[in-house]
């Protein structure tokens, strides 16, 4: 006997725990209710170790990610507790009304990743598994393929700019020559602008990658020009 109630007792928490939002999701217990904020937890990790991997070293030092794991959490346990009484859910909605963030969304795949948690939390809490392996693997797929396209993006769109700072009597004299050989030099780059202040003319190219190969060759490029000085400035941090 002991053996058959504690069967029928596996087998009533297992159809909780399957119930896709239906009804029975209003009898939740202890052990469902804490397996569903687990799994939120354990995906906002996941998702936060995704945003550091293909992100982080490109963003402007928001650090969102810190906030996944509570954002998850808490999420999941909205959602679960809003479906034991309407006036309990009401009071969320009121309290999560006055919640303002003080630092703004300074990146779009911020917005990105939050929503991500949110989705993955939902799922979480109405115990809707399948939803959640497919949300996470279409984006890994999603963001593995983006890094397999990243390099193409690069050389389509400037990532860097390359200034070279010469005097004005040795830029007229072998301006010609001068550019000819940093265009065989670096095929991918591209002439942006060519400025004269006072003694000195700027000359700056967009260049795809910039990483340590160009920075690198910075004093090759000072020797084409007598009294020319190199410089490398990436809009994004590059990956080493």
């Amino acid at each position: 006997m002991p053996e058959e109630t504690s069967t029928m007792k596996n087998a009533e928490w297992l159809e909780k725990l399957a119930d896709l939002g239906g009804r029975k999701m209003q009898e939740i217990g202890f052990l469902p209710f804490l397996v569903a904020t687990g799994m939120a937890l354990l995906c906002a990790l996941f998702i936060s170790f995704l945003y550091v991997r293909f992100y982080q070293n490109r963003s402007t030092g928001s650090m969102v990610h810190r906030a996944f794991p509570l954002l998850g959490v808490s999420i999941a346990a909205i959602f679960i507790a809003i479906q034991f009484s309407l006036p309990l859910s009401l009071g969320l909605l009121g309290a999560l009304s006055i919640v303002r963030f003080r630092t703004p969304i300074k990146e779009p795949e911020e917005i990105g990743f939050i929503m991500l948690v949110v989705a993955t939390s939902l799922c979480c809490a109405t115990f809707n598994l399948q939803f959640l392996g497919i949300i996470l693997a279409v984006a890994v797929a999603g963001l593995l393929l983006q890094g397999l396209l990243r390099r193409v993006w690069r050389f389509q769109r400037p990532q860097g700019l390359l200034v070279v700072t010469a005097p004005r009597g040795a830029y007229d004299a072998q301006a010609a020559a001068f550019l000819a050989a940093v265009r065989g030099k670096l095929p991918q780059a591209r002439l942006e602008g060519v400025s004269r202040v006072g003694e000195d003319v700027h000359v700056s190219w967009g260049v795809g990658d910039p990483g340590e190969d160009l920075a690198a060759r910075l004093p090759e490029l000072e020797q084409l020009l007598p009294g020319a000085t190199a410089q490398l400035f990436c809009h994004r941090a590059t990956e080493v």
